[in-house]
């Protein structure tokens, strides 16, 4: 709920036009229920916290921990690259990207019937310890959706300066990690690696 040096992200719960119009950064919980984890927009995760610090980078806050960061979008690729090459992938193999149920939570997901599917035998998942749970996300406009469904984690790698950024996710029906970019003031989960 803070920069590292202490200054406050702010908690956007309400409305859905106020989250769809952010340039700085906030967090939620999913459905605004505290049982739930937190989802970032990517302003937060970049340490973008006033309009000052939007256009100039210098002025920016750290978001991870000391002695952590959030992982590029080069930094994903590693982490995936690995795992397929130690055996993660769920057939076996050590080519091709199928490593999603290595990397996915034993409980959460709806249930999926797609082979390699982190929703199908879920008792099978986590080989890896990843341990990625099905949050879900807020949408741009604000909404929320997709939780049983995805998990998507933040890169802090720029997809373009006007709106977008890469993102990794797991879905219900996929074996995959999946890459994609998206719009900055998406609220998914965040998770840190070590400097």
């Amino acid at each position: 709920v803070t920069y590292s040096d202490g200054t406050q992200i702010p908690q956007v719960t309400g409305s859905i036009g106020i989250w769809a119009t952010l340039t700085t950064g906030a967090w939620c919980y999913y459905n605004n229920d505290s049982s739930k984890g937190k989802l970032y927009n990517w302003y937060a995760v970049m340490g973008i916290h006033d309009t000052a610090s939007l256009s100039d980078p210098t002025l920016r806050k750290e978001f991870a921990p000391e002695g952590w960061h959030v992982p590029t979008d080069t930094e994903w690729t590693i982490l995936e690259e690995y795992l397929i090459a130690k055996g993660y992938n769920y057939d076996d193999t050590t080519t091709g990207n199928k490593i999603a149920k290595a990397m996915a939570s034993t409980t959460g997901w709806s249930s999926s019937t797609e082979a390699g599917g982190v929703g199908n035998d879920q008792s099978l998942n986590n080989s890896s310890g990843f341990n990625a749970f099905p949050s879900g996300g807020r949408s741009n406009s604000g909404s929320f959706d997709i939780e049983g469904f995805n998990e998507i984690f933040w890169s802090s790698t720029e997809n373009n300066a006007n709106n977008a950024a890469w993102y990794r996710y797991l879905n219900l029906d996929y074996s995959n990690l999946s890459r994609e970019y998206g719009n900055k003031r998406y609220g998914f989960s965040v998770r840190f690696v070590k400097d």
